[in-house]
C-alpha cells in the first residue's frame, strides 16, 4: 500500500529580523533563498524559504520575521533542534566557518554511532544541528558562498521534546505511516522513509519547562504527501482520531492541512507540488517578491509595510 506521508516537508519557525535572518540563512549557512513572499495570515509580514538548489522538500527552513519580536522559550511541547544534512568530510570546514562569523557552537558529539553532530543557535536561539553523515546522497545549493563539496543538503532529522514519546508516536505510527528507526536513551528516531532528511527524533524531557512561543522558536513540522488525493485521505485519518484538522488550505506552492499532535506542536501535511518554479523561473528563484494573486491589488502598501532587505553573497564567502 501506498504511504500517505513520505517524509518531511519544511520547518518554519520565527524570527525577530527579517535582514538578520537573511545574513544568517543565506550568508553565513550558505542556503538559497528560494522564495520571498509573505504570512497568508498576515500580509504586512515576509515568509522566507530556505533550502537546496530546486527547495525539494525535506531541504526547506522558512521563516516569519516578526520585527521585533520578544524571544521564546525551548522546552517540551515544541521542535527544539533541526538539524541539517553534511559529508564527514566537511566538519572541519563548518566548525571553521562557524568561527569565523562568531557563532559559538558545542563540541562534535557522536550520535547513534554513525552520526557526528554540532550543535549551535541563531541569532534568535534558534536550535540547529549540523550532522555529519555519509549516508546522503542529495546535493545543496553550488551557486551561494559555500563550495560545493561543503554545502547544506537539506534538513537530517528535527528533534521534538516531549513529556513521554508514547502518544506522539502512537499519532507517528498510526496515522502517519512513520515506523521507530532506533532508540538510544531518552531518544527514539521515527522516519516516514529511511533517508537523511525524514528522520523525526522524540526526546523525553519530563523535567524540562513547556517551551514558549516567540522568537528563536519552531512555528510548525510540515510532513510531505504525494498528491491532493493522498492529503485527504490523511486528512480523513485525523477526522477519525479526533484530532480536528483544518481544512485544505491552498499555500500557492502546496496545500496544506494543520492540527496539534497529542504532545502541543503544530503538524501541517503539505503536497510535493506544485513547487517554488509556479511563479518565477529557476534560476531566478528567490529574487522577487512573489504575492499570492489575493494579495497583488495591495501590492503598493505591502511593499512599503515590509522592511527592505539586502543579501550580499561576498560578504559570506
Amino acid at each position: 500500500m501506498e504511504k500517505l506521508i513520505t517524509g518531511v516537508h519544511h520547518v518554519t519557525a520565527l524570527t525577530s529580523d527579517a535582514q538578520k535572518n537573511i545574513d544568517f540563512y543565506a550568508g553565513i549557512l550558505g542556503m538559497r533563498l528560494v522564495k520571498k513572499t509573505v504570512n497568508f495570515d498576515a500580509k504586512e509580514v515576509y515568509h522566507f524559504y530556505y533550502g537546496d538548489e530546486e527547495g525539494h522538500p525535506g531541504s526547506i527552513l522558512t521563516f516569519f520575521p516578526y520585527q521585533g519580536l520578544v524571544r521564546g522559550r525551548h522546552g517540551k511541547g515544541m521542535l527544539n533542534t533541526t538539524t541539517f544534512s553534511l559529508p564527514t568530510t566537511s566538519l572541519e570546514y563548518w566548525t571553521d566557518r562557524l568561527q569565523k562569523f562568531g557563532v559559538n557552537y558545542k563540541e562534535p558529539q557522536e550520535r547513534f554511532g554513525s552520526e557526528v553532530v554540532v550543535y549551535f543557535e541563531d541569532f534568535d536561539g534558534l536550535g540547529l544541528e549540523l550532522v555529519f553523515t555519509d549516508k546522503d546522497e542529495r546535493q545543496g545549493f553550488v551557486h551561494g558562498p559555500i563550495p560545493p563539496q561543503h554545502a547544506i543538503k537539506g534538513f537530517y532529522n528535527v528533534e521534538i521534546g516531549e513529556e513521554g514519546y508514547e502518544r506522539t508516536a502512537g499519532l507517528l505510527t498510526q496515522q502517519l505511516d512513520h515506523a521507530l528507526i532506533t532508540e538510544r536513551g531518552n531518544r527514539f528516531r521515527f522516519a516516514a522513509t529511511d533517508t537523511p532528511g525524514n528522520y523525526v527524533d522524540i526526546v523525553c524531557i519530563p523535567d524540562r519547562l513547556r517551551g514558549l512561543s516567540g522568537s528563536g522558536t519552531v512555528h510548525h513540522l510540515a510532513f510531505a504527501t504525494p498528491t491532493r488525493e493522498a492529503q485527504d485521505q490523511a486528512r480523513q485519518r485525523l477526522v477519525e482520531r479526533q484530532l480536528n484538522p483544518t481544512p485544505v488550505l491552498d499555500r500557492n506552492y502546496f496545500t496544506s492541512i494543520y492540527f496539534r499532535e497529542p504532545g502541543g506542536v503544530l503538524f501541517e501535511i503539505a503536497t510535493s507540488g506544485p513547487g517554488f518554479r509556479v511563479d518565477e523561473p529557476q534560476d531566478l528563484l528567490g529574487q522577487a517578491l512573489k504575492l499570492p494573486s489575493q494579495f497583488e491589488k495591495d501590492r503598493v502598501s505591502i511593499e512599503k509595510a515590509l522592511p527592505p532587505i539586502t543579501l550580499e553573497i561576498s560578504n559570506y564567502l
